[in-house]
């Protein structure tokens, strides 16, 4: 008999508010900016789900609607496994929602609305490559680490 894999799996939001600038996250327990979003439970939650919690409880702002942009993978490493990256385009916020945002301060040190070149320099290289992908395109894009995959279209 085989072991079936365990792969961790995280999915994330894209965010603009209302002048289109892109919402980016300064984590605690990490270097560089990233996205609202994190690891799915293994209680039965779905990317989406895992989606919308994360965002959530990172910001306070409740999502309900997205796309799914983009399906990446992140390679194993030494010491980690290989995982699964689901980033889904949430959207505009109103500015009622942005002027609510709350941080979770254990961590999210700070966050910002900045033009997407700015926010593409913030990123940190993995996701940086998947929301400039998923934002270059009206459908989902599979991608493995960050980038386009030979035989793979859309």
């Amino acid at each position: 008999m085989f072991a079936l894999p365990e792969i961790p799996v995280s999915a994330g939001a894209i965010l603009f508010d209302e002048r289109g600038r892109l919402l980016v996250l300064k984590p605690t327990y990490k270097s560089g900016w990233t996205l609202p979003g994190g690891v799915m439970e293994a209680d039965g939650e779905t990317p989406w789900e895992a989606c919308r919690r994360e965002v959530a409880e990172e910001t306070g702002i409740e999502v309900s609607t997205g796309r799914l942009a983009c399906v990446d993978t992140r390679p194993a490493k030494k010491g980690a496994k290989l995982g699964l990256r689901f980033l889904f385009d949430c959207g505009t916020l109103s500015a009622e929602q942005v002027a609510g945002i709350r941080l979770q301060e254990y961590e999210i040190s700070e966050h910002r609305f900045v033009s997407v070149p700015g926010a593409l320099e913030l990123l940190r290289p993995p996701v940086r490559r998947r929301v400039k992908k998923a934002l270059k395109s009206d459908s989902c894009v599979y991608l493995e680490n960050g980038r386009r995959v030979s035989g793979v279209t859309r």
